[in-house]
């Protein structure tokens, strides 16, 4: 289910993003990016809760201890509405304050500006506050719901892309009410559903403070993190703006509108095993825990890479089907940002680990201290004239040291065999990348067009497909696959 929710998305995400950038124009595209950065700037508070949400959730479950589950979810409720508390107050004082004076916008914009940031704070505050609803149906493997869910959500969402085309009201602000409308009604039906589905989610407001003391204190480390991944995204954006303007800010908004949509492959995968992860360590399972590290992290590289490479060969023509007007740097910036997201995904099941283990003080300042780098790197690269897209290899230099680092910290935490991982995920997606490459590569450069991107694309696919079927997949894993193949067809012929 989750990988039907996944290809309707993609498709109506990208078909979306292509309706609101025309109905919009480039200049109040390129707003909207730049003012939701900023209201996301004070996310770093919202993903570190949801992280120590998920994990306690999924830690209790594996123990199977029912009232402490109870005790998770009430806590942290209450600390997610204190924290839309303290957003909402920062936001509109600090916050407000920087859109209106340090930011580099239309001055002629600057009522829809407003417009669009007060509304965007309230969708941003709700989206605080469903975070505990949707841990726990993540908790509880409850994805056939979050798909259907889901892709009533994205199906919204094309609605509104086509009601601000025919509106002659401020398309700006209508497109952020109709936005806003649609988070306060999706966060409804996720708190209906819990409530109903799972006895743990009726909330009460209870004082444990042994319970809070755990969830705010693993909350703090993760919260330099979440600073950090801040930082190497929308504050990256708002330097972006400061030195390029916002024409620069929507072409980086096309290119994580493209790459968001190929990523969401990777994060329902990852999503999907991340409970199995956390319980299996709660469990003591060393043995299934190590396996599972292993198999989402070659795998999620080769469902990124079978989808990713297509695009990346033919990423000006792709552009120029999806949008009408293709801002300058587009190109570059989107086959950098899906670079960046290929070496990214290897790091999922490591970090979800490492949360598990849930020793990460020292972890998360390290990791932090690495992925902030991006923030003053990126300022001196263009403050010294270097161009736009500079920015996003100082991303890519410190994504793969990211990697390095958490895979120190696993040996040191929990005698993670890394040259393990080495050997059976590293060096095989190496091997399975540098195969798959050169036919594709040939086909496109020669053949010109779109039919030669589409031989391509589809050359580019079964060569993928074969190399990781021959190369990257070992003996068990390729049975498996056998296995679940003949199953499936077995059931198409019997219900024939």
């Amino acid at each position: 289910m989750l990988y039907i929710r996944m290809l309707f998305t993609m498709a109506v995400g990208l078909y979306t993003s292509r309706i609101v950038l025309n109905a919009l124009g480039v200049s109040d595209f390129g707003t909207y990016n730049i003012i939701g950065g900023v209201v996301v700037l004070f996310a770093f508070l919202k993903n570190a809760l949801s992280t120590a949400t998920q994990r306690f959730l999924n830690i209790e479950m594996g123990k199977g201890d029912a009232v402490a589950l109870k005790k998770v979810f009430n806590t942290s409720m209450t600390v997610h509405i204190s924290i839309a508390a303290i957003i909402l107050v920062l936001s509109e004082t600090v916050g407000l304050w920087f859109v209106n004076t340090q930011l580099n916008l239309p001055l002629d914009r600057m009522v829809a500006v407003n417009w669009v940031y007060h509304l965007t704070i309230i969708a941003f505050v709700v989206g605080i506050v469903v975070v505990p609803y949707n841990a726990s149906i993540v908790a509880n493997e409850a994805m056939s719901f979050y798909a259907y869910v889901s892709i009533v959500e994205v199906a919204f969402k094309l609605a509104i892309a086509f009601m601000i085309m025919w509106i002659g009201f401020d398309r700006l602000i209508t497109f952020t009410i109709l936005n806003t409308i649609s988070a306060i009604l999706f966060f409804y039906i996720y708190k209906i559903y819990c409530v109903k589905k799972f006895d743990f989610c009726r909330y009460s407001r209870i004082w444990d403070k042994e319970m809070y003391k755990n969830l705010i204190g693993f909350s703090g480390w993760s919260l330099l993190t979440g600073v950090a991944n801040i930082g190497k995204s929308q504050g990256v954006n708002i330097i972006l703006n400061i030195f390029c303007g916002v024409t620069v800010n929507a072409a980086a908004g096309i290119a994580n509108q493209l790459s968001g949509a190929i990523n969401n492959f990777v994060f329902n995968f990852q999503q999907a095993f991340s409970p199995q992860i956390m319980k299996s360590f709660a469990a003591n399972d060393r043995n299934y825990f190590s396996k599972l590290i292993f198999q989402t992290a070659k795998f999620s590289y080769y469902m990124l890479l079978i989808l990713s490479l297509p695009v990346l060969l033919n990423t000006e023509l792709i552009l120029q089907l999806w949008l009408k007007n293709v801002p300058e740097y587009t190109v570059v910036f989107s086959q950098l940002t899906i670079l960046y997201i290929l070496i990214d995904a290897i790091s999922g099941p490591l970090w979800v680990s490492v949360q598990a283990v849930g020793n990460i003080k020292t972890y998360q300042i390290v990791v932090s201290i690495v992925l902030l780098l991006n923030l003053p790197l990126s300022y001196l690269f263009l403050k010294y004239g270097l161009p736009p897209y500079s920015i996003l290899w100082i991303g890519i230099v410190l994504c793969v040291a990211a990697l390095v680092v958490r895979l120190v910290f696993l040996k040191k935490l929990i005698d993670f065999p890394v040259g393990r991982f080495n050997k059976e995920v590293l060096l095989r997606i190496s091997i399975v990348t540098l195969v798959s490459l050169p036919i594709p590569f040939l086909i496109q450069r020669y053949m010109t067009g779109y039919w030669g991107m589409l031989l391509s694309m589809t050359v580019c696919v079964l060569s993928v497909g074969i190399s990781i079927y021959t190369i990257g997949l070992n003996k068990g894993e390729r049975e498996m696959i056998r296995e679940k193949i003949s199953i499936f067809v077995s059931k198409k012929l019997s219900k024939r």
